[in-house]
């Protein structure tokens, strides 16, 4: 089995937030993991925005992007995003008792493609992937 980790379920990692024991635990617990390169993208954005908000400074942020990179390497195989996945993503939004946002709706759509277990701590996102049938693991519930 693989398990899909959407930004949600890696940034705490990196920034050690009180849920970081769980997702650890989970991580190690399983084996078969997946990193997207969008997911890859959306944790290097949230990194920019501590940055421009003066949460962290930009050396820490590299250093937490050089361990990310490290980490994701040595745990995950990389899943590159494609054309179909943005195509359902569209039709995932488009379905408006979801109330997706377009990122999320493209982790599904990813998620869906690679069948794959979506491993999220967005409970809203978590729901719609269960209305999809797409299977989903929430470590800190």
């Amino acid at each position: 089995m693989s398990f899909y980790l959407d930004a949600s379920a890696i940034l705490p990692l990196l920034l050690g937030e009180p849920t970081n024991d769980r997702l650890e635990q989970f991580v190690a617990s399983h084996t078969g993991h997946l990193i997207g390169d969008f997911a890859a993208a959306e944790v290097a954005a949230v990194l920019s925005r501590l940055v421009r908000t003066r949460t962290l400074n930009a050396a820490d942020a590299n250093s937490r992007l050089t361990d990310f990179d490290t980490w994701r390497t040595a745990i995950s195989n990389s899943v590159d995003l494609q054309a179909v996945d943005a195509l359902l993503a569209g039709a995932y939004v488009r379905r408006f008792d979801l109330m997706l946002r377009a990122p999320d709706a493209l982790h599904l759509a990813i998620t869906r493609r690679v069948d794959a277990t979506l491993v999220t701590l967005d409970r809203r996102m978590a729901r719609a992937a269960a209305e999809l049938g797409i299977a989903v693991a929430v470590p800190i519930a």
